[in-house]
């Protein structure tokens, strides 16, 4: 066989191979073992602007679940690099606070790229292969926008939260105003008119530490019959998303005091 046939069947073997270890899922992290804490309830808020009471009572009816803190464990995909990588993630929040991400993108299920970022004490950080950066200015605002809009998974805390408020726009968009420092960023939020549910949040966002202009940043849930509910990130200038994330296992109300502050899973 020519040399040249050796190579082509070579390179075709190693697509190949490439190809299939970046369809395997990885298996999901397990939920760590924290202390549980008590579950209670307030009385949805009088006064909401209309989407956004017809929303809560879709999800929650007329009882709103204080959710002090929530971990999360799920899978999903990314693409730092141009090329949709498998990912899994445990997120773990102090609700409306603090939040810490870990996330491990995976070749044939193996771990080879792992993230660790967050956002506690009014503090940004972030840790990866691809750079580390603490308590940016730039990634503080980011971060903090992203406490908020991964409430899309447990939507209470934007309605128990002392300082998030509403504002009406039309009948299937809001304004929701959030704390940051010592002002406030703001979410244009979306709903389906016919399900009621949430769709999308927009906000303008700054993309990296050196960024002298914000970018508008979309975050996104489809929902398909019978199948779980997809949550999407996208850069507007971008076009397309950059994650998809999905949902495996959600608690609620531990005690993530010292959870919070560690690395890795």
């Amino acid at each position: 066989m020519p040399p040249l046939w050796i190579a082509f069947l070579v390179l075709v073997a190693l697509i190949f191979i490439l190809w299939l270890g970046l369809q395997i899922q990885p298996k999901p992290f397990a939920m760590p073992e924290l202390p549980q804490g008590e579950s209670q309830t307030v009385p949805l808020p009088e006064g909401l602007p209309a989407p956004v009471e017809r929303y809560f009572r879709t999800v929650y009816s007329d009882q709103i679940p204080v959710i002090n803190t929530v971990v999360i464990s799920g899978h999903g995909r990314m693409r730092p690099f141009g090329v949709w990588l498998p990912a899994r993630f445990v997120f773990t929040h102090n609700a409306g606070q603090n939040y810490r991400h870990y996330i491990e993108t995976t070749f044939f299920g193996l771990p080879f790229l792992k993230v660790n970022e967050g956002y506690v004490d009014g503090k940004s950080f972030f840790e990866s292969p691809m750079g580390t950066y603490y308590d940016d200015p730039n990634s503080n605002q980011g971060a903090n926008l992203a406490l908020w809009a991964e409430g899309a998974w447990f939507p209470a805390l934007w309605l128990t939260h002392p300082k998030a408020r509403w504002q009406a726009v039309d009948d299937t968009t809001a304004i929701l105003y959030v704390p940051f420092e010592d002002t406030e960023e703001t979410f244009v939020v979306r709903f389906n008119p016919h399900t009621s549910q949430f769709e999308m949040m927009e906000a303008m966002r700054f993309q990296s530490p050196n960024d002298k202009n914000k970018v508008l940043w979309i975050t996104s849930e489809v929902r398909a019959e019978n199948k779980p509910s997809v949550a999407y990130a996208t850069w507007m200038d971008a076009g397309k998303p950059w994650a998809e994330f999905l949902v495996d296992e959600m608690r609620f109300n531990l005690d993530v005091s010292e959870y919070i502050r560690a690395r890795g899973q």
